[in-house]
């Protein structure tokens, strides 16, 4: 059965293989509850590397960046895109921070983020995009849920710099 973290709630215990840039290339690594542990963290999941809405939602938190960074705050974006994928994205798109993948589903399908739509009068199973804000002691602090790509980054920045 699936669950979205609540508010209050302790964030579950997950484990995702992630890629972030670091100036010579590439750094791959693991994203977890361990590696969050005392550090507030924001978790943003997306539907897919390079479209359009996904683009200007990476965007805007890369935009953002160092303000998060200023208040000591984490930003990971999550998706069910091959780290490969993810290497692109984040080369394209010169983005400071790691995106985690999901590959299988296994996390987003736990926390309840995958909805059945419609594309172009075909059902489709996609991503809800869906940001958490967590503190340093791993709970969830605000869940944002049917996001709008543009000007969500400065909406959860907001949110964060009323409770840091």
């Amino acid at each position: 059965m699936s669950t979205l973290p609540q508010i209050g709630q302790k964030l579950p215990e997950f484990s995702l293989p992630a890629v972030s840039q670091n100036g010579e290339g590439f750094d791959e690594m693991t994203v977890s509850n361990a590696n969050l542990a005392g550090r507030p963290a924001v978790l943003f999941f997306y539907p897919k590397d390079a479209t359009s809405g996904c683009t200007i939602e990476v965007c805007n938190f890369r935009d953002l960046y160092s303000e998060f960074e200023k208040i000591g705050i984490m930003v990971i974006g999550i998706s069910r895109d091959k780290l490969s994928a993810h290497k692109k994205f984040i080369t394209n798109q010169n983005l400071p921070y790691p995106l985690a993948s999901d590959e299988g589903s296994k996390l987003i399908q736990e926390w309840g983020l995958l909805k059945q739509a419609t594309m172009y009068g075909k059902p489709v199973t996609k991503v809800a995009r869906t940001t958490f804000v967590i503190d340093g002691d791993g709970i969830v602090r605000h869940v944002f849920e049917n996001v709008t790509p543009l000007g969500h980054a400065q909406e959860v920045l907001d949110f964060a710099r009323s409770v840091s």
